[in-house]
């Protein structure tokens, strides 16, 4: 997976979309990182929920979810 910047979406965090979202828009999720978490949204909705997750854990989600 290859994460390219959101272009157009002023936040405090900067937000990329991973290359494997849906091309239609459908299904899409943008990541931001920080030191010490990993913040997660859907694009359609950014002012949505987000789902914020230490470093490790993040990692240990796209291990199970690339098997």
């Amino acid at each position: 997976m290859s994460l390219k910047p959101t272009a157009g979406v002023s936040t405090e965090l900067e937000w990329f979309k991973s290359s494997h979202s849906n091309p239609d828009g459908a299904a899409c999720v943008e990541v931001a990182s920080v030191p010490g978490t990993v913040h997660v949204r859907d694009s359609k909705h950014i002012h949505g929920p987000r789902l914020a997750f230490e470093p490790r854990h993040w990692a240990a989600f796209l291990t199970y979810a690339a098997e």
